[in-house]
C-alpha cells in the first residue's frame, strides 16, 4: 500500500497517468445537489416560497378561532382556513418535482396565493373599506407577533415565488443585445 493525499491507495492508482474516472469519495450521494448555479437558485427560491407558505399557513390556522366570531355569512375565520389550505397546496405544488411549465406556474401560484394574503392584510391594517356582500369589516389597526410573523412569511413567499418565475422565463444561454456572441457565424 502507498500513500495518496494521506490515504492508503493501490499500486498503480496514484499514476498521473491513470485513465478512468477518479475514486468515488466518500460523502453524501451528490444525485439529488443542483447541477448549476440557475438550478441551485431555484432550490433556493423554491425553500424560501415553500417556508414563507407554512408560516402564512400555520399562522392563519391558529388565528381562524379567534376571528370566526365576526357575524357575517362568510367570516374571518372561514377565510382564513380557506388562506391556510391555500398556502398548504401552493406549497406542496412547489415541493412536488416539476418540469418546464408546471414549474412556472407552482411559482405563479404560490405568488398569486402569497401576494394576494399580504395585499389583503396590508389593506385590512391601514384603510376601513367597512363590510361588504357577505364579509365582515376587516378593519385590523394593529401590528401583533402573529401578525408580523404572518406578514414576513407572505412577502418572503411573494418575493421567492416571483423571482422563481422570472428565473424560469429566461432561457438559459442566451445574450444580451442581440443575442449573435453565442452563435457560430457563417462564411
Amino acid at each position: 500500500m502507498t500513500q495518496h493525499h494521506g490515504r492508503p491507495a493501490t499500486a498503480g492508482s496514484t499514476s498521473p497517468h491513470a485513465t478512468g474516472p477518479p475514486p468515488r469519495q466518500a460523502g453524501a450521494p451528490r444525485s439529488w445537489l443542483p447541477r448549476s448555479g440557475r438550478a441551485a437558485a431555484l432550490a433556493a427560491l423554491r425553500l424560501i416560497a415553500v417556508a414563507g407558505l407554512v408560516i402564512d399557513a400555520f399562522v392563519h390556522l391558529d388565528l381562524a378561532s379567534t376571528y370566526a366570531e365576526a357575524p357575517a355569512a362568510i367570516n374571518e375565520g372561514v377565510l382564513f382556513r380557506v388562506e391556510a389550505v391555500l398556502a398548504l397546496l401552493a406549497a406542496l405544488a412547489l415541493i412536488l418535482p416539476a418540469r418546464g411549465r408546471a414549474r412556472r406556474l407552482t411559482f405563479g401560484f404560490g405568488f398569486v396565493i402569497a401576494a394576494s394574503a399580504l395585499a389583503l392584510m396590508l389593506v385590512s391594517r391601514y384603510v376601513d373599506i367597512g363590510a361588504f356582500g357577505p364579509f365582515p369589516d376587516f378593519y385590523d389597526p394593529v401590528w401583533f407577533p402573529e401578525k408580523l410573523w404572518a406578514a414576513f412569511g407572505e412577502a418572503a413567499a411573494s418575493a421567492a415565488s416571483l423571482a422563481g418565475f422570472v428565473l424560469l422565463l429566461i432561457r438559459p444561454g442566451l445574450r444580451a443585445a442581440g443575442g449573435d456572441e453565442g452563435r457560430p457565424r457563417s462564411s
